[in-house]
């Protein structure tokens, strides 16, 4: 059974740094799968926020470009989201995501709160 589950999530001020983390089940975590991060502000629609394609590259948002990176150890079968510079509008729950061979898989989330 796929699983997806996140850790990191807190309470930070204004220019702090989180890092994210999703542990993939081994069934899922393959190199032909997009892999990614989304977020929920509270009133807002789900967002993607960063992603890592079958070929390597890794789109980010640009509300979150230059701030955030997506990256991911196979060994350990971890997705992660370091999260510099965050500012206020970062808040919300933040979910790992993992499309693989034509299913969608969605970790149960971590809430992030930048607040001073």
């Amino acid at each position: 059974q796929a699983q997806l589950v996140e850790s990191g999530g807190g309470l930070v001020q204004p220019g702090g740094s989180l890092r994210l983390s999703c542990k993939v089940s081994q069934n899922i975590f393959s190199r032909h799968a997009l892999m990614g991060w989304y977020r929920q502000a509270p009133g807002k629609e789900r967002e993607p926020v960063a992603s890592i394609t079958s070929g390597g590259s890794t789109p980010v948002a640009d509300s979150v470009k230059g701030r955030f990176t997506i990256s991911r150890d196979t060994f350990t079968n971890t997705l992660y989201l370091q999260m510099n510079s965050l500012n206020t509008g970062d808040t919300g729950v933040y979910y790992c995501n993992v499309q693989y061979s034509g299913s969608i898989y969605w970790g149960q989330g971590t809430q992030v709160t930048v607040s001073s």
